[in-house]
């Protein structure tokens, strides 16, 4: 009935429904609050809301059924409310006569009451969370198995929930382990798995009881069992517990054992000293039968490994070339042999790869063998003349590959590589005269710029005539920006001030100005005095949004882009004319660089014409004095000066003559920030690219930020401050942390690849101390970063 009836029809029968609420029939008690409750959901319930008395008393009522139903249709009258809410629970948190039904839906609601005071961050919220954790406490000693377990789930899921709060949910979860109804050793062993994720050492004590699991009839069961103690296990148990796990492996369906394979790779960061027995055990699994998706887990994970554990190289290597030798997986096969090359060459013993490599070129598809020659021309890129022959030997029958992309990559390789002379020599049967790679070895590999940056200048250098040769050293590493969004206000995100005063939305989102426009460069790289003053690149960074310079209303409004080249700095004035019946012609701005470092000559492109509503362009360039030496910084006044003429209203022409006006705007600064730009790939492991650079330009230094309350907040106003990207999520903080460490890259004019460790650490008298250490290749890019933090 209560489906079929409108909202009109509702109040012809709210008697009846309410009545039927109070009913000593439970079963007629619970239709009806659940009726109630259908009404409520289809926006037919502003009657129900009416009721909250009668729903009241059905919580009182002892039918288990009929005191869950009333007490879920409080909540969905009241859901809205918060403080209503938090009254509701609260009353029937002090009353223990609750069916097991409905205290597992007051456990629930409590949880629920728990997160969002955790949301709240404050001292009520604070209270509300002592004393609803009490109540989930007390749920522990239930007499009823489905309340122990309700009040233990909502424990678990509390957010930043301590490993002494967990202690009671373990000590009552254990005696789960040892009944006999496989229900409740699985919902246990969940529920323990959730705990080793986020606090393994709060089950230490419980162990030996999930060893005894590991022979349980139910897999899922022991598939618990094995990816808890895998988390939990200490160091010297962890050979024997591998030991036990691969009796039973096989029995595993791919599902369980991908789940085994995750927590196998937790164990690898964890203790890299028990690499080779984790190792084997992947490669007695990888060997095993199983499916691609199980097959993919394993390999993913030996080639994380290789780059978090550089230790575990070798034999990560070894497990793959074995696994490839009967892989019917081209996509894992193609994988695999790109990080052989990849690899494979800088090890101690290159050439035991090799044979691997080779029987893919003689037993596989197409796919595989042009991965396969791709992967040979890595190890004939070093310096090793007998490696570079043995190379060329096995590439010859690519050269005559009846498939065209295995034969183009034989011939481009050999090519590429010097290898020609060398395979002449082999033919002939003379003395073999090798002058060494002509490319090396991370030329061929791995490009020293972004595949869309180098597109994109390629794009550009063929659709324009150039005096000269493509340099793949002028691309640059930053990324490219493309988007419109609204202008910002003078000086903002420019990094003009120190840290210690910064706010979090003085950086905003790199955006573009003109919305039809998707490169902010478009109109400077098009405009003829531009080109003609030798700007003809890209250029390294377009500091977006563009800056206002003027009041929304004025007779023009002025705003300013910043083109940064490693030379100079373009300075793009971007002019409306707002003033009806005149015209601006050759609009200039004149800069005062006084107080700007680093200013050389100073040249103006002006824009000629500018009717009424009309926006153009006025360029004025800084060029640096000394490149190598120093940075352009500073703040300058600008003065836009133009010749003003009137319009006919009746020809639309201007006057003949007109007069030269000034029209003051505010100051333009160019601070840190603009000389750094986000990179346009983030490195796949930061200690990598760390140790690749060197300590040779490292620097490092200390600050108080005074002005942030906690160590998210300083976090957030050095990430947008400095326009840096933050490395391997280090950019998400707790609110709650002391202390922490940021991972921060960046690209510095010219093109310079900064990497950044700030560690992080509150202060008991107040403020939060920040401690950098910086490296790059540059003394001058270090040394800049470093110096706009002071």
């Amino acid at each position: 009935l209560c489906k079929i009836t409108d909202a009109q029809m509702v109040q012809a029968i709210e008697r009846y429904l309410k009545q039927e609420i109070v009913d000593r029939n439970p079963y007629v008690a619970s239709a009806s609050l659940v009726s109630a409750q259908s009404l409520l959901t289809h926006n037919k319930g502003d009657v129900v809301k009416r009721w909250v008395n009668e729903v009241a008393q059905t919580v009182e009522h002892p039918s288990a059924m009929v005191q869950y139903h009333g007490l879920c249709l409080l909540y969905a009258i009241k859901q809205h409310d918060k403080l209503a809410v938090s009254k509701l629970v609260q009353q029937f948190v002090r009353s223990s006569q609750r069916t097991p039904l409905a205290t597992c839906m007051l456990i629930r609601l409590v949880a629920k009451l728990i997160s969002d005071s955790h949301a709240a961050q404050n001292s009520t919220s604070d209270a509300t969370r002592r004393s609803m954790f009490e109540f989930l406490e007390a749920c522990l000693r239930h007499r009823s198995d489905m309340v122990v377990h309700e009040a233990a789930k909502a424990i678990v899921d509390i957010p930043e929930v301590s490993p002494s709060e967990l202690q009671p949910v373990v000590n009552v979860l254990q005696l789960f382990l040892v009944q006999s109804r496989t229900v409740m050793r699985f919902a246990a062993m969940r529920l323990f798995n959730k705990i080793a994720h986020i606090h393994p050492g709060a089950l230490t004590a419980v162990n030996a009881d999930m060893e005894q699991l590991l022979q349980d009839s139910n897999r899922s069961v022991s598939t618990f069992a094995i990816t808890a103690l895998l988390r939990t296990g200490t160091e010297s148990s962890l050979e024997r517990l591998l030991k036990q796990i691969q009796l039973f492996m096989p029995e595993l369906g791919d599902e369980f054992k991908t789940k085994i394979v995750e927590a196998i790779y937790a164990l690898c960061l964890k203790y890299p000293s028990k690499q080779y027995a984790l190792m084997n055990f992947l490669g007695a699994a990888l060997r095993e039968e199983g499916g691609y998706a199980f097959k993919k887990t394993i390999v993913d994970t030996y080639l994380t490994i290789i780059g978090k554990v550089p230790e575990s190289k070798e034999i990560c290597l070894s497990h793959l070339c074995e696994f490839i030798e009967d892989c019917e997986h081209t996509s894992l096969s193609t994988r695999v042999l790109h990080v052989l090359g990849e690899h494979g060459p800088k090890m101690p013993e290159p050439g035991k790869f090799i044979r691997y490599i080779y029987n893919r070129l003689i037993l596989e598809n197409a796919t595989v063998r042009a991965a396969a020659v791709s992967a040979l021309a890595c190890f004939a890129s070093i310096e090793n003349e007998k490696m570079r022959q043995s190379v060329v030997v096995l590439l010859q029958q690519s050269l005559a590959d009846h498939d065209d992309e295995v034969r183009d990559r034989a011939s481009f390789y050999v090519a590429s590589l010097g290898l020609e002379p060398v395979l002449a020599s082999l033919k002939e049967k003379k003395p073999v005269h090798d002058e060494g790679p002509l490319l090396a070895y991370d030329q061929l590999y791995q490009l020293p710029c972004p595949l869309q940056n180098l597109e994109a200048d390629l794009l550009r250098y063929v659709s324009s005539p150039a005096s000269s040769a493509f340099e793949l050293s002028s691309v640059s590493k930053a990324a490219i920006q493309t988007t419109s969004r609204k202008p910002a206000t003078a000086g903002a995100g420019n990094g003009a001030s120190a840290v210690s005063g910064i706010t979090e939305d003085a950086v905003e989102d790199e955006m573009a100005v003109d919305d039809t426009a998707s490169d902010p460069a478009e109109k400077l790289l098009a405009n003829e005095g531009i080109l003609s003053l030798g700007f003809t690149q890209r250029p390294f960074k377009s500091c977006l949004p563009a800056v206002d310079l003027t009041e929304e209303g004025t007779e023009y409004e002025v705003q300013c882009v910043k083109h940064v080249f490693a030379h100079a700095v373009v300075l793009e004035f971007i002019v409306l004319n707002t003033l009806k019946d005149h015209v601006l012609e050759n609009v200039v701005v004149e800069v005062d660089t006084e107080d700007v470092d680093g200013v050389g000559a100073v040249k103006v492109v002006p824009a000629k014409l500018l009717p009424f509503n009309v926006t153009g362009s006025a360029f004025t360039v800084l060029f640096c004095s000394a490149p190598e030496e120093e940075h352009i910084l500073g703040t300058m006044t600008c003065t836009m000066k133009y010749t003003m003429k009137e319009v006919d209203p009746s020809t639309g022409e201007p006057d003949e003559d007109g007069y030269d006006d000034d029209y003051q705007l505010e100051d333009l600064s160019i601070g840190v920030g603009d000389m750094i730009s986000l990179p346009a790939v983030l490195p796949n492991n930061f200690k990598a690219a760390w140790d690749a650079v060197g300590d040779v330009a490292e620097l490092s230094d200390s600050f108080s930020l005074g002005a942030h309350e906690t160590v998210a907040a300083a976090v957030n106003a050095v990430i947008s401050f400095l326009g840096m990207s933050a490395c391997e999520g280090t950019d998400r903080v707790s609110d709650r942390a002391r202390e922490h460490v940021l991972l921060l890259t960046g690209i510095v004019v010219p093109n310079v690849q900064a990497f950044v460790r700030a560690q992080f650490q509150l202060q008991p008298e107040g403020g939060v101390a920040l401690n950098l250490l910086i490296r790059s290749e540059s003394e001058l890019v270090s040394n800049l970063i470093a110096s706009c933090i002071a």
